[in-house]
């Protein structure tokens, strides 16, 4: 393997190289060189295997295994970088194996394909990747339900319509974002079992005739079992999909969450300051303190969801097995990674320093009419039909609108000339943090059930942890 045969794996077929625009295009080093580490560890594993089964020598698979650490030491050392001319990682380690060991080199693809090669590295990337982007997002869910555990009484509105509709804790509010992220967690999970599959020993798509033990590849690689059908072993982009959209879906609820946390930390709200770090000034105005990191996490959703987009539109017109296309799934793969674990990261960070303004929240709720419901419960509670309660308490906004007050500022003689059923005790009910407290049913927003859900909330974290560390070691 010599001259440009260095920068790749084929050519004897041809009688000249590609053209250079052609051979630029092409190249894929830039981007899957982030798996040096999964191809040196695929490529050790493989050697090892060759060895065993007889069929390399004893002495040629330990002088394999050798090269190849001494590679990974030099590329984590820096004393060694790949050719920029190669066309992909694996030639460029396959060249550098060649210099050190010979033709021997050569003996190392012996029954294996690029093919197998890459699903089998990418399989073991993105097994890491689920590992970090998990560590990260627990910690997220933590922090949020320890914020939800320092305000179950801290009164905020809650909306529908982006309209006020009932009081809510902040503590509530924050434990509705923790369980729609631990449904991330709970995908990451379920995805690792269609990772830790191994494509290695597929060959280009049909097996082969050597004895090699896919088994052992699986075992030493620590992947749970072989792929049951080498096309699709190494056609089967469905896992890369599936992260993408499980990044995507994860982004969409960061960004959900930046949204409110830019909307809360206007002046018209005031709900929430973000700390200095996490947010930026203007060049032309002065007093301006802006919430750009939280707009960029709303804004880089869609990139994530762009990503999603292009994997399934680059995968839809495949037909078996293996086509060039799929060498792009890294390239929005990686961007995906690149974008959520940071993103997750800044969250985190920034809800960590944010300093919240309860008595804000409490003065937004303050003659928002959003005890209107309980004014209607309470005469279903003395025997009224809910669509009547419901009608008569519509009334009952309508005249306070129109007389310029609100329904903790009526009198019960006010409630009297609307329905004899009124008592005392209804100028109680439209109070707002009476109205939270009632909220008791399972999942409500009354403290006492917001702590429930914290509770519970802390023992499925706690799974979740377990199940992922014994899934991904």
């Amino acid at each position: 393997m010599q001259g440009s045969e260095q920068t790749r794996m084929w050519g004897g077929r041809f009688e000249k190289g590609p053209a250079p625009e052609a051979e630029a295009f092409s190249r894929s080093l830039p981007t899957d060189i982030r798996l040096w580490r999964q191809d040196i560890q695929v490529s050790l594993a493989y050697a090892r295997m060759l060895g065993i089964r007889g069929i390399l020598s004893p002495q040629e698979a330990n002088l394999l295994v050798e090269g190849l650490l001494e590679i990974a030491d030099e590329i984590e050392k820096g004393l060694w970088q790949p050719d920029p001319g190669a066309e992909d990682i694996h030639t460029a380690i396959e060249g550098r194996l060649y210099e050190k060991v010979g033709a021997l080199a050569g003996k190392l693809h012996t029954a294996r394909s690029r093919n197998d090669q890459v699903a089998t590295d990418t399989r073991l990337y993105l097994k890491q990747s689920v590992h970090t982007l998990a560590s990260n997002l627990i910690g997220l869910v933590h922090t949020l339900i320890e914020l939800a555990r320092q305000h179950t009484e801290t009164l905020m509105p809650g909306l529908t319509h982006q309209q006020h509709a009932q009081p809510v804790s902040l503590g509530h509010h924050l434990m509705a974002h923790a369980w729609a992220l631990m449904r991330d967690l709970e995908r990451l999970a379920d995805s690792v079992l269609r990772v830790k599959v191994c494509p290695l020993g597929a060959g280009a798509l049909a097996g082969t005739s050597f004895p090699i033990d896919r088994e052992l590849l699986a075992n030493e690689l620590e992947l749970d079992e072989p792929t049951p059908n080498s096309m699709d072993a190494v056609s089967d982009r469905d896992f890369v999909a599936e992260h993408l959209f499980i990044g995507a879906l994860l982004m969409v609820h960061l960004s959900r969450m930046a949204q409110e946390l830019i909307l809360w930390s206007t002046p018209e709200y005031g709900f929430v300051e973000l700390d200095d770090a996490y947010t930026t000034g203007s060049s032309l105005m002065p007093q301006k303190k802006n919430p750009d990191l939280a707009e960029l996490i709303r804004g880089r959703s869609a990139l994530a969801i762009g990503n999603l987009t292009a994997m399934l539109a680059l995968l839809k017109g495949l037909p078996l097995t293996y086509n060039r296309d799929l060498q792009d799934d890294k390239t929005l793969l990686f961007a995906t990674d690149d974008l959520v674990i940071p993103a997750v990261r800044l969250m985190k960070q920034m809800l960590e320093t944010a300093r919240w303004h309860p008595e804000r929240m409490r003065q937004a709720v303050q003659g928002d009419f959003s005890t209107a419901t309980e004014l209607a419960d309470y005469l279903v509670r003395k025997g009224m039909p809910f669509r009547e309660a419901h009608h008569l308490v519509g009334q009952i906004v309508r005249d306070c609108l129109q007389q310029g007050k609100t329904l903790e500022t009526l009198t019960l003689s006010d409630l009297k000339r609307h329905s004899p059923l009124f008592e005392e005790d209804a100028l109680q009910v439209v109070q707002p943090e009476v109205s939270l407290r009632a909220r008791i049913s399972y999942g409500g927003t009354a403290p006492e059930a917001v702590q429930q859900q914290i509770e519970l909330a802390t023992h499925r974290l706690e799974y979740l942890h377990l199940l992922l560390s014994e899934l991904l070691h």
